[in-house]
């Protein structure tokens, strides 16, 4: 029988010193074409006019207010879970408010399907006058097969009772509680887009600057605690390759940055790296051999594998300098479940960006990932008549299918047996971790390894 519920939606809407958007964004609740709800307003210890609006607002009957001070966001996301009574449950963040629809087509797609344990929707991206810049749409969920875009954390619709048998929220972590759930829910439970938008996303000075470090070290963290395959994902080789004398590439090796060299950089990273178990130096020349033979001679994990002078050229790709490690015979002895391909010219990639590229990988099941940062930027091509921007980005829709991310920061993992299927480094389901600007800066040029030595210099 199926359990009953004082009201079908629990909206709880967390402020902290929104008092100039408050009000729009409980308006945007009562004025809803679906009346079966309460409202839980938490207050966080505002030091605004937020305490006087809400006091006002919690003369309505359908609003309950709560004040705190200083809990953070996924505590109070759970005792907004505690005191809910609806059926479904959902968050409106103070300085976002809603479609006059929104909870009925929402609500309308979870009663029809009781398998269904979470729905998110499209949104209007607006400014801080609430003013529509542009729509944001997300994928046909129907469709997708890698769950690695995460949806956001507030205006989704909730089963309220799967919410709670996954314990919550986790309260380890102070921000990316979309994420947190979105990996744990997805696990369980099936989830489903709405295609249409039905929120409105406020961006505004106290929003839109964000600590990005934190943000995705905090992701890494989450795919760190709930990623399973232990042992095969902490059985990764870790190669680094370097190109003939005179590349680039090959002169960095040598170049320093701070105390050591740019190889060494790269080495001390990967060997760092929890989920690394060997690392692999390639390349033609007998200088770089000489120089792990110098600094890692006592070290077992590091190996040197002579590169074939044909496949250090610029223009050859690294599939048959993969398929000549693999087969050396200091690695036969060894089972590795992935590879992972670091590129020299990254020196600030971190331990834990590597090991979370891998986790990463076997969280989400795909078969080979790549580091990235979202690009926001217009591209165009010359057709002949004059440049014309590509993907339609000047279209007013955001389209995800449309967005692009950038290959940076130099990480590649792939799994043996889709390198061996397929003969190629990236192949099969292509996943993604996104890395911090610092980590994605490449030494490209002078003024390039000049900009990475301040770095190193201000980091010291």
């Amino acid at each position: 029988m199926e359990e009953k519920y004082p009201v079908l939606i629990s909206i709880y809407i967390t402020n902290y010193n929104y008092g100039k958007y408050i009000e729009q964004a409980v308006n945007s609740v009562l004025q809803q074409s679906l009346q079966d709800f309460e409202i839980i307003i938490i207050d966080d210890g505002s030091t605004d006019n937020s305490p006087e609006i809400i006091r006002t607002l919690a003369e309505h009957p359908k609003i309950k207010t709560i004040f705190q001070k200083n809990k953070g966001l996924n505590v109070t996301n759970n005792i907004a879970l505690r005191v809910a009574r609806g059926k479904y449950i959902m968050r409106l963040d103070a300085d976002d408010f809603l479609d006059k629809n929104a909870l009925l087509v929402m609500s309308n797609m979870l009663e029809k399907d009781p398998e269904l344990g979470l729905v998110f929707p499209n949104y209007y991206l607006t400014d801080a006058d609430g003013r529509v810049d542009s729509v944001h749409q997300r994928h046909d969920f129907s469709e997708v097969s890698l769950m690695d875009q995460a949806a956001h954390g507030a205006c989704t619709m909730i089963r309220t009772k799967f919410l709670k048998e996954l314990g919550g929220y986790s309260e380890n972590y102070q921000c990316q509680d979309g994420y947190e759930l979105w990996v744990k829910f997805t696990a369980k439970y099936q989830v489903a887009n709405v295609p249409t938008p039905l929120f409105y996303y406020r961006q505004h000075g106290s929003n839109l600057t964000k600590n990005e470090g934190r943000i995705l070290s905090t992701r890494a963290s989450i795919n760190q605690e709930y990623v399973q395959h232990r042992k095969a994902r902490e059985n990764s080789l870790a190669i680094i390759p370097i190109r003939d004398v005179g590349t680039t590439n090959h002169r960095l090796a040598f170049t320093n940055l701070g105390n050591i060299t740019l190889l060494e950089h790269k080495i001390e990273a990967a060997l760092s790296a929890k989920n690394i178990r060997k690392v692999v130096v390639s390349s033609p020349d007998a200088s770089i051999e000489n120089l792990l033979n110098q600094k890692y001679a006592n070290n077992p994990r590091v190996l040197f594998v002579p590169r074939p002078q044909a496949y250090a050229q610029l223009n050859v790709g690294l599939i048959e300098t993969v398929q000549d490690i693999l087969q050396h015979e200091r690695l036969q002895s060894n089972t590795f479940s992935t590879f992972v391909v670091l590129a020299i010219e990254y020196p600030f990639v971190r331990a834990t960006t590597i090991d979370d590229a891998i986790n990463t990988l076997f969280l989400f099941e795909s078969d080979s990932l790549i580091s990235v940062r979202p690009d926001s930027s217009l591209f165009f091509q010359h057709q002949g008549h004059g440049m014309q921007p590509i993907l339609n980005q000047e279209k007013f829709t955001k389209l995800e299918r449309e967005a692009l991310y950038k290959y940076t920061g130099g990480i590649s993992v792939t799994r043996l047996g889709i390198f061996d299927k397929h003969q190629k480094v990236i192949s099969g389901t292509v996943g993604h971790i996104i890395v911090d600007q610092k980590t994605s800066l490449g030494i490209f040029s002078e003024y390039d390894l000049q900009l990475a030595k301040l770095i190193i210099e201000v980091d010291i």
